[in-house]
């Protein structure tokens, strides 16, 4: 399976935000540290804070925080939430796309339950597990931009 790069994005700013889970975060400064777009990063930030994975707040002192304690969010809730919307193949679009083997398929069910296991490992894990560490938040995010 591959992510989206919206997924992948905003994996990767609750990491760091689930590393300081105090403290507010701006898209800005989130945006910064992984050499993103700021304006890709403000959609990903509004989808989970719809989704109640983070609150925000507008002006001075503002950002964005982690709705809940990191070991209560889930890995799995959160692809799923950020992949809303994204069919792994066409057959699976809300609109049951245009697949000419539809009806002959024995590829579909498997792929299926593919995806759900995929997912219900995801849901094994939580933000408290996959958390940057404090000191290395902003290194590893260097890293990734090579």
């Amino acid at each position: 399976m591959r992510l989206t790069s919206f997924t992948d994005y905003g994996l990767r700013m609750l990491m760091r935000m689930a590393s300081a889970p105090d403290r507010a975060f701006s898209t800005g400064e989130l945006a910064d540290e992984f050499g993103l777009s700021r304006h890709h990063l403000t959609k990903i930030m509004q989808r989970l804070a719809k989704g109640g994975v983070v609150s925000t707040r507008r002006g001075g002192g503002g950002g964005a925080i982690l709705a809940r304690a990191p070991q209560d969010i889930s890995v799995g809730a959160v692809v799923r939430l950020l992949e809303e919307g994204q069919a792994l193949v066409e057959c699976f679009a809300a609109t049951g796309g245009s697949c000419t083997i539809a009806g002959c398929c024995r590829l579909r069910a498997r792929l299926y339950s593919a995806r759900n296991a995929f997912l219900t490992e995801l849901d094994r894990s939580t933000l408290g597990d996959v958390a940057l560490s404090e000191s290395t938040g902003r290194a590893a995010s260097k890293v990734v931009q090579t």
